[in-house]
This record gives C-alpha cells, sequence and structure tokens, in this order.
C-alpha cells in the first residue's frame, strides 16, 4: 500500500505508469497481430451452420426470470447516488482522491461499472438516474419525433471524451459537479421534449454505450422482458443496427477508448509539440485529434466494407455489411477497456471505499500496487476481445452469406481491419503514461 497524489486525467487517476515490457515491441504487435490472424484461420473450420446457429441460440436453455421488483430499488440508489455526487462535488473535500464525486464517478460509475455491462450484463437502465427523473417529469414526446438517427450520439459521446480528456474533471471535484448539473439539465430537458424512452434509446450517448457494450455480456434481456444467460459475444452476431449512423457509433466507442490512452503516450506529445511548433492552434490540438482520429477509424472500417463486396464476391450492399459486421468490434472495444481500466480500477478499490464510507473526511486513502506482471493481464484482455470479435464476425458471415466459401472470404478485410485495431491498442497499452501537453 502506498499514498501520494494522482495526476487529473481520468484514465490516470490512479497515478502510476504502465511498465514497459522485456520484449521487444516490434515482436510484441506482430505477436498479437498473429494471434488475430491465427484465430481466424482457426474459425474458418467452423462450417457447421446448425453447430453456429446453436451457439448462438444456446442462452434459450437457461431462461432466468426477469428481476422486476428491484426496478424502482435500483432506481432510487441511481438517484441518490446522483444526488451524492453532486452534493460532495461541491461541499465535500478538496483533495480529488477523498472527495466522493470523483472516485465515484472515474472508479466506481467509468471502470468499475462499465466493466460489469460487458461482463455480466447493462444494468445500467435500471440504475440510470436521470431515467428514474425523467419518468417522474411532463412527456412532450407525443409533439415532437427523434429524426436525427445516431449521429448527436456520436458527436455527444466525442464531446463528453474530449471534455474528460482536456478538462480537470478528475482533479476538481467542484468542476465535475457543475459538468454532472449541466448533464443532468440537458438530459432531462431532451427526456421531456422526446419522450423518455425515444430519448435514452436514440439520443443520450451514454444508454447507448451501456447498451451496446451489454451486447458483449453473457447476460442479457430477450424479447419478452426476461433475462437469459448467453455465451459471451452471442448479442454480437444478431442483427441490432439500423444504419450507418448507429454503425458509426459502435467506431466511435472503439475510437474513444484507444484516443484517452493515445493521448497519454510519448508519441502524441511529440506529435503535438511538433504541430504546435508548426503553427496549429493550441485550442484545435485535442477536438482537431478526436475528430480525425474518428474519421481514420470510421473510414477504415468503411473501406473494408466496400472491399468485403469484392472478396465475397457479393451483391449485398456495403452499407449492409459495415451495418452486420460492426457489432463484433464492440468485443475488440471491451477487450481494450478492460486493458487500460481493469489496473486502474483495482488500484483505486481502497480510495472508494473510503470515499463512500467517509464522504465528508479528507482520508488520504493508499492505492493497490498492482504486480510487475498485471501488464501481461492488459495484453490478454486486448487479444481476449479480438479473438471474440472474430468468432462473432464468423457467425455473422455464415447468417449472412449462404455458401461457405462466400462467408469465408468476406470476412478478410474485416480481419485485417482488427488486426490493425489489435496492433494499435496493444501499441497503447504498452507505452508509458506521460502528463497530457499543454493541458497544465
Amino acid at each position: 500500500m502506498v499514498a501520494r497524489p494522482v495526476l487529473a486525467h481520468g484514465g490516470s487517476l490512479g497515478g502510476s505508469a504502465r511498465e514497459s515490457l522485456s520484449v521487444p515491441t516490434w515482436l510484441m504487435l506482430g505477436t498479437g497481430g498473429a494471434v488475430v490472424g491465427a484465430s481466424f484461420l482457426l474459425a474458418t473450420f467452423a462450417t457447421d451452420r446448425s453447430a453456429l446457429d446453436w451457439l448462438v441460440d444456446a442462452r434459450r436453455r437457461f431462461a432466468l426470470p426477469a428481476p422486476t421488483a428491484l426496478r424502482w430499488a435500483a432506481g432510487a440508489l441511481g438517484v441518490a447516488t446522483l444526488v451524492g455526487i453532486v452534493v460532495t462535488g461541491f461541499v465535500g473535500p478538496t483533495d480529488p482522491l477523498s472527495n466522493p464525486a470523483v472516485v465515484i464517478v472515474w472508479a466506481g460509475w467509468w471502470a468499475g461499472f462499465v466493466m460489469s455491462t460487458y461482463l455480466v450484463g447493462n444494468s445500467w437502465p435500471a440504475v440510470n438516474p436521470w431515467r428514474a427523473i425523467a419518468e417522474v417529469l411532463p412527456d412532450l414526446g407525443r409533439e415532437y419525433r427523434w429524426t436525427l438517427g445516431a449521429w448527436p450520439s456520436v458527436a455527444g459521446l466525442l464531446a463528453l471524451i474530449w471534455v474528460e480528456v482536456v478538462s480537470p474533471l478528475a482533479d476538481d471535484p467542484r468542476i465535475l459537479a457543475v459538468t454532472v448539473v449541466a448533464y443532468s439539465v440537458v438530459t432531462l430537458a431532451g427526456a421531456v421534449v422526446y419522450g423518455t424512452d425515444t430519448w435514452f434509446r436514440q439520443a443520450d450517448p451514454v444508454s447507448r454505450v451501456f447498451r451496446y457494450y451489454g451486447a458483449v455480456a453473457p447476460v442479457g434481456r430477450d424479447a419478452d422482458g426476461s433475462l437469459s444467460l448467453r455465451f459471451p459475444g452471442a448479442g454480437l452476431t444478431s442483427d441490432r443496427l439500423d444504419g450507418v449512423d448507429e454503425t458509426a457509433f459502435v467506431v466511435a466507442i472503439l475510437w474513444v477508448t484507444t484516443f484517452d490512452g493515445f493521448v497519454a503516450t510519448p508519441a502524441w506529445r511529440t506529435l503535438a509539440r511538433s504541430l504546435v511548433n508548426l503553427g496549429y492552434p493550441i485550442a484545435a490540438l485535442y477536438p482537431g485529434a478526436m475528430v480525425v482520429g474518428f474519421v481514420l477509424f470510421l473510414g477504415v472500417y468503411l473501406l473494408a466494407s466496400r472491399l468485403a463486396r469484392r472478396t465475397a464476391p457479393t451483391y449485398v450492399a456495403s452499407e449492409t455489411l459495415a451495418r452486420r459486421f460492426a457489432p463484433p468490434l464492440l468485443a475488440i472495444a471491451a477487450g481494450y477497456h478492460v486493458a487500460h481500466f481493469l489496473g486502474y480500477f483495482l488500484s483505486l478499490i481502497p480510495a472508494l471505499v473510503a470515499a463512500v464510507t467517509a464522504p465528508l473526511a479528507t482520508v488520504n486513502p493508499g492505492l493497490l500496487v498492482v504486480p510487475n506482471w498485471f501488464g501481461g493481464v492488459a495484453i490478454a484482455g486486448v487479444l481476449g476481445g479480438h479473438i471474440l470479435a472474430i468468432l462473432a464476425a464468423h457467425v455473422t458471415a455464415f447468417d449472412l452469406f449462404p455458401g461457405r466459401l462466400q462467408a469465408i472470404r468476406s470476412q478478410y478485410p474485416f480481419i485485417a481491419v482488427m488486426i490493425f485495431y489489435t496492433m494499435a491498442s496493444l501499441w497503447i497499452v504498452t507505452r508509458p503514461d506521460v502528463p497530457l501537453p499543454y493541458l497544465q
């Protein structure tokens, strides 16, 4: 156990830098890409459609009754937590490691709770405090209809992560409380105007993130509202996206998780300083990187969907291919989230316990120090997510195409994209954390 100050960036609240690997970086990256490629080659041996269908539909054998009686209690707990975050943000300790608002939001919610949505199941609809409050407010949804699709959710997610990166939300509890209040006003106003169900399903980026991550989890909700057990990733094989806008949101989830780690690497510091020295405005540095990176990730993926029409070959539209093969990318995002936040969450458990039990005291809690070998867990998380994505894409291909060879060949471009994502993620998680340039 150690007690020391921590950095302001939300992804580094734990205060410790990542350890460098004892093997050459190029060898580790090449091995990671080879693992993904080899996993695809092994998956091609599984071509029995009945076996693949059973893998997806096995959840029906483990149906569980939905815990609807706990919904009101969960909603009340969510509202109480929201109120506690706002109150302690304004009147609690100024030390971020002792303030419940900071520790609960970053360690308890953005790290721990998000991991629960794809490792266990999505419980956010039950505990969402804004939804619980909106359900008792007037509803004007019959007068206004949502016609913008998922694009506002894409913009909202990019904006939220940009604010998280460039502002001292994890260092100043007051600023965090103001941000939570502002988000609450916008969210509740939107729910009143467009209706609770419409807003939290179509517009709210946070609810959409949790719903999409829930497709990775082994616990899901069936059409009749009951809960069921299923194989992890089975929910990624369904036709759950409606268009390119929702495909873009999936890519945005993958990109913002990558961006959160990339801006804390020495490579970004060097690039940022070079751009500023060339005259690039500092104010546009981080938003520009956010937008350019998202466009790059989305462009690479849409290019893969176009190439898949040629490698298959097929008359299926590239937009349809992009929509059907996008959900497996959520497993990649989940794997990288585990790599980026698992050690961070574990190290802050003492601070989380202390903040909840003594919300108004400056306790200067210790941090759990993860062992050096824990870096291997991060790498395993990245590779595990990519392998799960390959299996989900394989099942999707055999559901989409009638021929075996056509189904296998349609995956070639997407596997290349996954290898690209794999090597980028592995490179980031093995870089040491550095202070973000031009934000001090």
